[in-house]
C-alpha cells in the first residue's frame, strides 16, 4: 500500500502532542550520532545484494560511476544509507511519504502540465513510507559532500549542510499553519524561484536563475527527439549507438504485445494523459543506460507519433524494484513498484506529468513510465561555489519539507522540531560524521575494484541481447543470475 493518512477527526492538539511525544522516542541531539559498530554494516556485501537482481553486463559500469568521487558513490549506495539509518537506530516515528533518496542531485527544474518550469524532487525510484528525517539526514549529508568536493572549507561545508535542515525547519513551521488544500495548491515556479534568489543575494542573483530556467525550456520533447532519433525512408526511428543507446527493431508480432502493453499502462494515467496518449502510434523502441545508481536497470524507451509526420514523443520505461526503505517500514511493499513509485511520486511532487505511469512487462518486470526530457534539468553540481550551493540548501529544503508536509504531518513533525536551532545542529553533526564515513566507505570499494573483487569497465561494458517475440522485448540473461 502508499502512504497510510492519518485519521481524518485527528484534531490540531493530538497532532501536536505526537510531535512531542516522538522528542521522547528520539530526542533532536541524538540525530547527530553515527555508531559505525552497532549497524552491523557491511557496504559491499549490500551492494552486491542489491546487484544480483540487476543485469549484469551492466554493474561494471555501475561500479566504474561510483568510484569516481565519496559524491557519485553516496549517490549510488542509497540501499547503505537505508541499512544505516533503518537497523537497530531509534527514529521518530513520525511517518511521511519519503523520496527514499533525497540528495541534492534528485531536485531539479520541469515542465508542468501548462507548460510552466517548476522546482521539485524528480526521483522517486525509492519512494515508500518512513521517518522523515531519513529524508533530511541524507539530503543536508549530500550537501556536504558536494560542497566539500568543491573545495570548500569544513566550516562552510558544515554550514550548508546545516542551511538545507533549518530551511526544512522553517518551511514546516510554517506548513504547520497553512490549511492542507493550500499546501497541496503550493508549486514553485519561475517566479517564486527570483524571488527566493533575490531576497538571499540580491538582483545580480537572479540572472543565473532566469539562465537555468531558460535551459530547462531548451531541454524539451524536441531536444530529446532531435538527439535520439532519425528518419529513415520517411520513418523516424532511434539512432542505434550501443551501449547507451541499443535500437531493437520490431517486428509485427511483438509490436502488437507492445501495443497491449501500452494499453494497460494507459488504464494507470490519470486525467487527461489517457485521451492524449490515445493520439499516438507506438512506432520504435530502444534501450537506454540511465543513472548511476539506477545503472543496472532496464530502461527502455518509446517512439510515438501523432497523427502529423512531425508529431513525435519519446516515452521512458524504467524498471522499478523494491525500495531500499521497505526492510525498515511498517507498510507493506506493493506487488507492482511501478505503482508504487507512481503512487508516491503523485503524493509528494507538486505537478507531475501528464504520462506519469506504469506497466508489467511480459516476465513480470514492473516499470513506471513518463516522458523523456520534458524541460527537465539539473544544476551541474560540480561546478557550484558557495552561494550556489547556499541558494540550492534553501531550495531543497523547503521542497523537501512541502513533500513531507502533503502527507499530512505538518503539525506534528514542527512541534517535533521546535523554534530552536536544536535540529540542525543534530543534522549538521550527523552530516559530518557520516561524510567521513561514505570517504571510507567508497576507499573500500576502490580497494575493492582495483583487487578485482568488483568488477569495474573503463567506461567500456556490454549490454544483454534483447529477444523480440509475441510477448514484447525481453533482455536474454542468464537465470542463475538474474531472476526474470
Amino acid at each position: 500500500m502508499g502512504y497510510r493518512t492519518s485519521p481524518r477527526r485527528t484534531n490540531l492538539a493530538a497532532l501536536a502532542e505526537a510531535g512531542r511525544v516522538a522528542r521522547q522516542r528520539l530526542p533532536r541531539k541524538n540525530l547527530g550520532i553515527w555508531d559505525k559498530e552497532s549497524s552491523q554494516r557491511d557496504p559491499l556485501k549490500l551492494l552486491e545484494q542489491q546487484e544480483s537482481t540487476r543485469v549484469p553486463e551492466l554493474i561494471p559500469l555501475r561500479h566504474h560511476r561510483m568510484a569516481v568521487s565519496p559524491f557519485a558513490f553516496y549517490r549510488g549506495s542509497a540501499i547503505v544509507m537505508a541499512h544505516d539509518l533503518g537497523h537497530q537506530r531509534p527514529h521518530s516515528g513520525l511517518h511521511v511519504q519519503l523520496s527514499g533518496d533525497a540528495h541534492l542531485a534528485n531536485f531539479g527544474l520541469f515542465a508542468a502540465p501548462d507548460r510552466t518550469v517548476v522546482f521539485d524532487i524528480n526521483d522517486f525510484d525509492e519512494t515508500h513510507e518512513g521517518p522523515f528525517e531519513w529524508d533530511v539526514l541524507r539530503l543536508s549529508t549530500s550537501f556536504l559532500l558536494a560542497s566539500d568536493e568543491n573545495a570548500l572549507s569544513e566550516r562552510v561545508s558544515r554550514e550548508i549542510a546545516f542551511i538545507a535542515a533549518k530551511t526544512y525547519r522553517h518551511a514546516m513551521l510554517q506548513y504547520a499553519s497553512m490549511h492542507e488544500i493550500d499546501i497541496w495548491y503550493q508549486r514553485f515556479d519561475e517566479a517564486w524561484l527570483e524571488n527566493l534568489i533575490c531576497n538571499l543575494h540580491g538582483k545580480a542573483a537572479v540572472e543565473r536563475i532566469r539562465r537555468y530556467v531558460a535551459k530547462a525550456r531548451a531541454s524539451n520533447r524536441w531536444s530529446a527527439v532531435e538527439k535520439l532519433t532519425e528518419t529513415l525512408n520517411g520513418h523516424p526511428r532511434f539512432l542505434d549507438l550501443p551501449p547507451l543507446l541499443t535500437r531493437i527493431p520490431l517486428h509485427h508480432e511483438a509490436q502488437r504485445a507492445l501495443n497491449d502493453l501500452f494499453d494497460r499502462y494507459a488504464d494507470t494515467l490519470s486525467g487527461g494523459g489517457r485521451a492524449l496518449l490515445s493520439r499516438y502510434q507506438l512506432v520504435d523502441a530502444a534501450h537506454k543506460v540511465v543513472g548511476v545508481g539506477s545503472v543496472g536497470l532496464l530502461a527502455y524507451v518509446y517512439l510515438l507519433k501523432g497523427y502529423h509526420s512531425d508529431d513525435l514523443l519519446v516515452l521512458q520505461a524504467k524498471e522499478a524494484v523494491a525500495s531500499v526503505i521497505a526492510p525498515f517500514s511498517p507498510t507493506p511493499c506493493l506487488d507492482e513498484a511501478g505503482r508504487r513509485v507512481v503512487q508516491g511520486q503523485r503524493l509528494m511532487q507538486a505537478q507531475t506529468d501528464l504520462f506519469l505511469g506504469w506497466l508489467k512487462g511480459p516476465t513480470g518486470r514492473t516499470f513506471y513510465v513518463r516522458q523523456l526530457r520534458d524541460m527537465k534539468w539539473s544544476p551541474d553540481i560540480d561546478r557550484m561555489d558557495e552561494e550556489e550551493l547556499i541558494s540550492y540548501a534553501h531550495l531543497c529544503g523547503r521542497t523537501l519539507a512541502r513533500a513531507h508536509a502533503r502527507s499530512g504531518r505538518s503539525v506534528s513533525i514542527a512541534a517535533y522540531l521546535g523554534k530552536s536551532e536544536k535540529f540542525e545542529e543534530a543534522v549538521a553533526t550527523f552530516a559530518e560524521r557520516y561524510g567521513r564515513q561514505v570517504k571510507t566507505d567508497h576507499e573500500a570499494f576502490r580497494m575493492a575494484i582495483k583487487m578485482g573483487t568488483l568488477p569495474e569497465s573503463g567506461g567500456h561494458f556490454g549490454l544483454p541481447n534483447f529477444k523480440v517475440s509475441a510477448r514484447g522485448i525481453e533482455p536474454v540473461i542468464q537465470p542463475k543470475t538474474l531472476s526474470t
